[in-house]
Parts: C-alpha cells; sequence; structure tokens
C-alpha cells in the first residue's frame, strides 16, 4: 500500500484540526505509520516459514500455525491503520463540500457566500468532525480488543502445543523471535492507547469550547431582550448602600448650637425694631 500517497492526503486535515489533532495525526505516521513500514514488516516476514513443530507429519505445520496466528499482526495492524485514518477524510470532504458551495455562489453573481470560513468548525462541520473523532477512538479500541481477545493478551509464548489433525500426537511448536515481536506488539498498543487518550482531549475540548460560547450567547441574549431592567438593576442603590446611608447618625449637639445661633440672631433684630 502507498502509505505516503495517504499522508500527503491526510496532512490536508492539520489546517482544519487543533493541537491535539495535530499531535494524533503525528503519532499515527510517525510512531505507527513508519515504524510499521520499516520495522514492524520485517521482524514478521519470517512467521510462517521458520514456524517449526517437532513432526514431521505432512500438513501438521501449517495446521498449528493457523492455530498459534489466526490473522497475522502486520495484517491486523494494517487493517487498523486503515479504519483509524479513514474519518479524517470525512472533515476533508466536508470542507470541499463548502468551497463548492461557495463557487457556486461566485458562478451565480451573488454577493453573500454561504461560508465565510468554510474550513471553521461551526454548524454542520463541528458534527463531522467530532464524529470523526469518536470513530478514530472507537476502531482503535476495537482492534486492541480484538488483538486481546485473539491472542489472549498481548504477550506471544516462545512455545506452543498443538495437538490438531494431521498431527500424530500433542507436538510442540515454536514460533520465530518471540521476544521481537513481543516488544513491537506492545509498541504499537501502547501507541494504540495514546492515540485514544488524544481522541478523548480533543472530544472534551470541542465540547467545552462550544458549551463556553453557548453559554455566552445566552447570557448576550438576555441582555439584549431586556435591557431597562439590567440598567435598572444598575442603577437602583444597593441594599449596602442604603445601609451606609442609614448607619449615618446626625449629631444632636450640631442641630442644638444651629439653633441657638439663630435665636441670638433675632433677638437683636427685634431689639432695633423697638
Amino acid at each position: 500500500m502507498n502509505w505516503s500517497a495517504l499522508q500527503a492526503l491526510l496532512s490536508g486535515v492539520n489546517q482544519y484540526s487543533t493541537a491535539f489533532g495535530r499531535v494524533w495525526l503525528s503519532m499515527v505516521f510517525v510512531f505507527r505509520v513508519m515504524v510499521f513500514v520499516v520495522a514492524a514488516q520485517k521482524v514478521w516476514g519470517d512467521e510462517g516459514k521458520d514456524f517449526v513443530c517437532n513432526t514431521l507429519q505432512p500438513g501438521c505445520n501449517n495446521v498449528c500455525y493457523d492455530q498459534v496466528f489466526p490473522i497475522s499482526h502486520i495484517r491486523l495492524w494494517a487493517l487498523q491503520l486503515i479504519f483509524v485514518t479513514c474519518p479524517s477524510l470525512m472533515v476533508v470532504g466536508h470542507v470541499k463540500y463548502r468551497e463548492k458551495k461557495n463557487l457556486q455562489s461566485i458562478a451565480t453573481n451573488q454577493d453573500k457566500h454561504p461560508y465565510q470560513n468554510p474550513g471553521k468548525k461551526q454548524g454542520g462541520l463541528w458534527w463531522t468532525y467530532l464524529l470523526s473523532l469518536i470513530f478514530k477512538a472507537s476502531f482503535d479500541a476495537g482492534f486492541l480488543y480484538i488483538l486481546y481477545y485473539i491472542y489472549d493478551g498481548y504477550d506471544l509464548p516462545r512455545m506452543t502445543k498443538c495437538s490438531l489433525e494431521p498431527c500424530p500426537n500433542t507436538v510442540d511448536c515454536y514460533i520465530s523471535r518471540p521476544t521481537e515481536k513481543k516488544i513491537f506488539t506492545l509498541f504499537m498498543v501502547v501507541s494504540s492507547a495514546i492515540c485514544i487518550f488524544m481522541c478523548i482531549c480533543e472530544m472534551t475540548y470541542l465540547i467545552c469550547k462550544r458549551s463556553k460560547r453557548f453559554v455566552k450567547q445566552k447570557l448576550l441574549g438576555s441582555r439584549q431582550m431586556y435591557p431597562m431592567s439590567h440598567e435598572m438593576d444598575r442603577l437602583s442603590p444597593s441594599k449596602s448602600d442604603l445601609r451606609s446611608k442609614s448607619s449615618h447618625k446626625i449629631d444632636p449637639t450640631v442641630s442644638k448650637q444651629n439653633l441657638t445661633n439663630i435665636k441670638t440672631e433675632i433677638v437683636p433684630e427685634k431689639n432695633d425694631e423697638s
């Protein structure tokens, strides 16, 4: 398979992704695709040829090999990478659809474009992006479970016993380079788990950001619907202000002094008139 063509196709998703999405794409192509292409295929290249059982019975080796390896790790990982990377094409396709709508509006001489920014995650594109994250995390988790279920864990034993026909009795079969294959298996499993974690982080980020924007729009809408009530609340004195005003007491001595001054002023005037 031409993995470089898939990488070139999916690299366009970076401009529509968040920081978590860019880290996820780097994880997929650096730690999974490159390891798969460069090293893993060579490690599992001799699994059928060097699988040996201590019998010369024709067909026994093939039957026991099918029992130990129902599906090759390499083919299972290739399917996993294809299924995991394909949901990103949903986002690319949705953006291309928006761009096509804008081109049609230009062709019909419409002043207003349907989408001012086709790559902005709003409306249907937000849901498409969220669904792609759910699909990617689900596919990774599903293939991890399949690998665990088929091989009863992520370990590869050095020797297995087989008693299927046409083997004459229970024979011992030996896997070539089991330790190396176990290390690569654990590496791919851990890489898949990190990718699942990055998808969950990105989903949480998108949902929290959208919820925050929704709450902010609700608050702005309520203020626009009832502007007078908010203005009256702003201008009306608060309870603390009323309490502070009521807490001020008038000094009685000051009022008495004022009264005496007034009386002294009135008395001389009467004397002058008389």
